[in-house]
């Protein structure tokens, strides 16, 4: 497993990426994004899914508001 390094986020991330940066199922970023708890930006016909990067760091500094 990639470490992800938030300071030097890419603009636009993968399931893989957001799963591993947030330390969850890439399944569960699949389901947060149905339940619209992080909105994924669709690329290509497949509509394979996508995350901005101000998308998960808003997450991030919501969730530590909190949790603490």
């Amino acid at each position: 497993m990639e470490k992800i390094d938030i300071d030097n986020l890419p603009e636009i991330l993968t399931i893989k990426e957001v799963a591993n940066l947030l330390r969850i199922s890439p399944l569960t970023v699949k389901r947060w994004g149905v339940k619209e708890k992080l909105k994924p930006i669709r690329i290509n016909k497949r509509g394979d899914r996508r995350y901005r990067r101000e998308e998960i760091l808003e997450f991030l500094k919501q969730r530590n508001q909190t949790n603490g």
